[in-house]
C-alpha cells in the first residue's frame, strides 16, 4: 500500500515537471529575435599557398606570362635623306670581277657603286684578264647615274700617217682602222681603198723592212712605209689591228 502510493506520488511530480517546461517555453513574453542560433565560425581562408602538381604550376606561368604587357618598341628612325649634290655611280660590265680605278684610285670590282665621288669631269680605268683595257673620261653630275663597260665588244680606233710606193712612184695617205674595217685615204683615188677586217688575204709588218703590207681581196697588194722611217709606228699600228681581227675572228662583236 505505501510503495503504491509514492509511485503515484513520483508520477504527480514527474506531469507537474513537464507542464512547467511547456508552460516556460511557450510564453508570450520570448520573440523569436531573442533566440539566437549559435553557428560555428566560418573558416578563415588560409593564406598558406596550396601544393599543386608540375603541371599546374606550368599552367598557372602560362597564364602569368599572357597577363605581362608587351614591352614597347622602339620607331625606327627615319632613313636619311641623301644630300642634294650626292653621287651614286653604277658601273657593270659583261666581265665579272673587273678592277675599276677612277682618277687613278681603285674603287673596287664591277659590279659596284660609287658614292665617294664629287661632280665633275673624272677618268675611268678598267681592266680584266684578257681583255683590252678600258680608258674613257665621264661626266658626274649629283643624282644616279649607271654606266655599262663591254669588254667582249671589240673596239679599234688607230690610225697612222704612210706612204705607198707602187711600181712607178708613191703616194701619201693615211691607214684608218676601225671595228668597221680599215681604209687608206689618200689623195690618189686609184689607190684609196676599204676592206672588212677579216676579209684582208694578207696583213703583215716587217720590222726590219720598215713594210706594212696589205693585200685586198681581189688580190690588190699595198706596201705601205712610215713617212719617218719609224718601224715602229708601223708595229704598233700592225698589233693592233691584228688583235681585233683575232677577237672577231673567235666571235666576239665589234662595237657599234
Amino acid at each position: 500500500m505505501n510503495r503504491r502510493v509514492l509511485l503515484i506520488a513520483a508520477a504527480a511530480g514527474v506531469c507537474t515537471v513537464a507542464i512547467i517546461l511547456v508552460v516556460a517555453l511557450s510564453s508570450p513574453d520570448e520573440s523569436p529575435e531573442a533566440v539566437v542560433e549559435r553557428r560555428a565560425p566560418a573558416a578563415a581562408p588560409s593564406s598558406a599557398p596550396r601544393p599543386s602538381s608540375p603541371a599546374a604550376r606550368e599552367a598557372e606561368a602560362v597564364v602569368e606570362e599572357t597577363r605581362r604587357p608587351e614591352p614597347e618598341t622602339a620607331a625606327p628612325a627615319p632613313a636619311a635623306e641623301p644630300a642634294a649634290d650626292a653621287v651614286f655611280l653604277s658601273i657593270e660590265t659583261d666581265v665579272p670581277g673587273a678592277q675599276v680605278f677612277i682618277n687613278r684610285e681603285f674603287v673596287g670590282t664591277a659590279p659596284l657603286t660609287v658614292e665617294s665621288i664629287t661632280p665633275g669631269t673624272h677618268q675611268l680605268n678598267a681592266s680584266a684578264q684578257g681583255y683590252d683595257g678600258i680608258v674613257m673620261p665621264i661626266e658626274v653630275a649629283p643624282g644616279r647615274r649607271e654606266i655599262s663597260l663591254r669588254f667582249r665588244e671589240v673596239r679599234l680606233d688607230s690610225a697612222i700617217d704612210v706612204v705607198h710606193r707602187h711600181g712607178i712612184g708613191s703616194c701619201r695617205g693615211r691607214l684608218i682602222a676601225t671595228p668597221a674595217g680599215i681604209r687608206y685615204d689618200t689623195q690618189n683615188k686609184d689607190d684609196a681603198f676599204h676592206a672588212a677586217l677579216l676579209d684582208l688575204e694578207a696583213f703583215q709588218v716587217d720590222y726590219l723592212a720598215k713594210n706594212l703590207r696589205v693585200r685586198l681581196p681581189k688580190g690588190r697588194q699595198f706596201n705601205f712605209t712610215d713617212p719617218d722611217g719609224n718601224a715602229d709606228r708601223l708595229f704598233v699600228f700592225h698589233r693592233d689591228v691584228e688583235r681585233a681581227r683575232e677577237r672577231i675572228r673567235k666571235g666576239d662583236a665589234p662595237a657599234s
